[in-house]
């Protein structure tokens, strides 16, 4: 694996936020992720009349991954569409430690952070399985 270019993820992850769909809040947001095999995926967010069925940006970017390959996240940026760094949503994290693990590096408004510091304490697939195989 090799080092990450924060400069090019986070330059996709703006350019994301111009293809963002966000009629009702006004407010862009894009992500860009680097994979273990070294791609990059990302994703915008996508409003709906219905707030509670609007797609986050990293729903999309997870989506992407998955639909190229899949493999595992190894860093990510989400910014807001003035290219600040975003933290994502409780949700959002939940779904980069799926694709991503404790390992995977996170640039936040604090600086880039491995998840296990954004989701301390978090539920993955590793506690369905020992849950699974307990019997």
């Amino acid at each position: 694996m090799t080092s990450v270019d924060w400069d090019l993820l986070v330059a996709e992850a703006v350019r994301m936020t111009t293809l963002a769909y966000a009629e009702y809040s006004h407010y862009p947001v894009g992500v860009a992720g680097l994979t273990d095999d070294g791609r990059i995926v990302s994703g915008c967010n996508v409003e709906n009349a219905s707030y509670g069925v609007t797609l986050c940006a990293e729903c999309g970017m997870v989506s992407h991954l998955i639909a190229t390959g899949g493999g595992r996240l190894v860093a990510v940026a989400c910014v807001d569409g003035n290219g600040e760094a975003l933290m994502p949503c409780g949700r959002c994290r939940q779904l980069l430690w799926e694709h991503g693990g404790p390992d995977c590096l996170l640039r936040t408004p604090l600086g880039v952070q491995p998840l296990r510091e954004v989701l301390p304490q978090a539920f993955g697939p590793d506690h369905l399985e020992a849950y699974r195989s307990r019997d």
